[in-house]
């Protein structure tokens, strides 16, 4: 504890010291943050690694982007930019909670938090677990199947990990598949299968983007047409899924996922000693003592009026009715969608479906019921707490340029003949400094596309595709295990996991699928190498890593 008090203060003290680089205030317009800019993110990464402290961590960095941004800015005296800083510090959850996709994503993790709390009361996650442990009796089938459920819940990232991990949850723990497995598990298939998805809630978004971008150079394309030519170029999202189900598939581990995978395989502790999980399951307790019957229909009902009235209110927001019911009127009309209002009425009807059949089946009194959603909603409010966070570090980073200044300090390091490579690498870095895919690709699709083409003649050859598919994909990667990126957080609480353990245990996996990537995938394709030969040599590469340098968790060849 000391230790963590200790780096805090040293960590605090040294961004105090920063700030008086900008004694001087200025015009806020004209200032180039520099290295300052990444203050912020890098100061609540390091710290949450370090004393997994996730909200002190989080709230360090709001701070010191809020000193930075103010001693800067400011004219006033020191005393008076210290409470300024403070003032602006609580300002940015403020502005982040009134943004109404952040609020609209709070109240959809809370509906669904409490439809998952009736549901485990009335002994339905339970009889899903019993029912799915009859075919998926190996820690190995429990995880290829977790990885088939996440493929299966394609069209949004967030529905994804909040359906997965509470369902799968109950069959992991069974079957002695640790919480930073399922978390990696349930991560691995959401952000990754909903970018390239023909109908997801992200397809709009990138079509946009798309769009803008080649209209930008006078190219007129068909974005949906150059949308799929980029899906054999998303390597990395290819290969972190085909490592996640090689993982499962081989029962080998390497790293901190080995050691818990070990730990619960061995000791049957899905959690380690110290783990703080994000999501309770005190409610859970007791009910292997109780008499309720196990009917799987009281979980599944429940979980497919999520997931079809998702569909339907995708479908409807976008526009739907106005469009034919034709393959490219659904898919515009889930480009167009609200998808954070669409998600909240799809939970909301299917937590009023939990508690009816609740009350209906006589296992709760109506009062019983709603006291089950609302500790399943109370479960979740740290996570909101942490995803509030995360939204202003994001902020924090737009304010002070923290993307557009990794861009300029990479982009200047690499030779141009490696494009694909180049954008991949950036994308990346800044992608897990700010922790959100959807802002790194609105900055890099108008800077990569027009330096691609500009080596094509405007030509869309494969270059210009892998780099289309190099920007899209290695903006996922933050999404993906950056710990302050919203989907990482959210699958920490969908899985129950601790969540500085879920990165540390995930992060050297989805280096890996970027290194690969990288080295055998963009920079032969780079060279002119074909495609599918990249994927090829792709697979092999992770089979290679995975059987000669990881090691089997298979209980039988496992010693305490």
């Amino acid at each position: 504890m000391k230790k963590k008090l200790v780096v805090l203060f040293i960590m605090a003290a040294f961004v105090l010291v920063a700030t008086l680089a900008f004694a001087e205030g200025g015009d806020a317009a004209k200032i180039n943050y520099g290295f300052w800019s990444v203050i912020p993110p890098l100061l609540a990464i390091v710290l949450a690694f370090v004393t997994k402290e996730v909200i002190v961590s989080l709230l360090l960095g709001v701070f010191s982007g809020a000193l930075i941004n103010v001693f800067a800015t400011s004219s006033s005296g020191f005393f008076m930019k210290l409470v300024e800083s403070y003032t602006k510090t609580l300002q940015y959850p403020v502005n982040a909670l009134a943004d109404s996709w952040h609020a609209g994503i709070i109240v959809f993790t809370l509906v669904i938090g409490g439809m998952v709390g009736v549901i485990a009361k009335m002994g339905g996650t339970r009889a899903i677990a019993n029912a799915l442990a009859k075919k998926a009796k190996t820690a190995r089938s429990a995880q290829v199947a977790t990885a088939l459920m996440g493929v299966v819940v394609f069209f949004d990232d967030y529905a994804n990990t909040l359906i997965v991990g509470p369902t799968m949850r109950p069959l992991t723990d069974k079957l002695k598949v640790s919480r930073e497995k399922l978390s990696y598990i349930v991560d691995s298939t959401a952000a990754p299968v909903a970018t390239m998805a023909a109908i997801s809630t992200w397809i709009g978004y990138e079509l946009g983007l798309i769009g803008d971008a080649f209209n930008s150079i006078g190219v007129k394309v068909n974005p949906y047409s150059v949308f799929f030519s980029s899906i054999p170029y998303r390597m990395y999202g290819i290969f972190a899924l085909v490592m996640v189900f090689m993982v499962g598939a081989m029962l080998r581990d390497f790293g901190p996922m080995y050691k818990a995978e070990k730990r619960a395989r061995l000791t049957g502790k899905v959690l380690a000693d110290d783990a703080e999980p994000m999501l309770s399951t005190d409610f859970e307790k007791d009910l292997d003592k109780s008499d309720i019957p196990l009917r799987v229909s009281n979980a599944l009902v429940p979980i497919l009026t999520l997931i079809i009235f998702a569909f339907i209110g995708l479908w409807y927001s976008g526009g739907g009715l106005d469009n034919p019911f034709t393959w490219d009127g659904i898919r515009d009309a889930f480009g167009n969608a609200d998808a954070s209002a669409a998600l909240i009425w799809a939970s909301v009807l299917a937590s009023i479906v939990a508690v009816v059949m609740a009350v209906s089946q006589g296992i709760m009194t109506l009062r019983k019921a709603i006291e089950a959603w609302v500790e399943g909603a109370k479960s979740l409010v740290i996570t909101t707490i942490i995803l509030t966070l995360a939204w202003s570090i994001g902020s924090i980073a737009s304010d002070l340029g923290t993307a557009e200044y990794l861009v300029q300090v990479v982009s200047s390091s690499l030779p141009g003949w490696s494009i694909p490579l180049l954008v991949f690498i950036i994308s990346a870095i800044v992608s897990f400094a700010t922790g959100t895919s959807w802002g790194t690709m609105a900055i890099m699709l108008p800077l990569a596309v027009p330096l691609a083409a500009a080596y094509t003649g405007n030509e869309l050859t494969a270059l210009v595709y892998a780099t289309l598919g190099a920007v899209l994909t290695g903006s996922t990667f933050g999404d993906h295990c950056s710990p302050i990126s919203d989907t990482t957080i959210m699958s920490s609480m969908a899985s129950s996991s601790d969540h500085i353990d879920h990165v540390k245990t995930q992060l050297p996996y989805a280096v890996t699928a970027a290194t690969t990537a990288a080295v055998v995938g963009y920079i032969p394709v780079g060279l002119g190498l074909p495609v599918w030969v990249s994927l090829i040599l792709g697979v092999t590469a992770i089979w290679a890593i995975l059987r000669f340098y990881g090691k089997s968790t298979d209980p039988k060849d496992l010693k305490a």
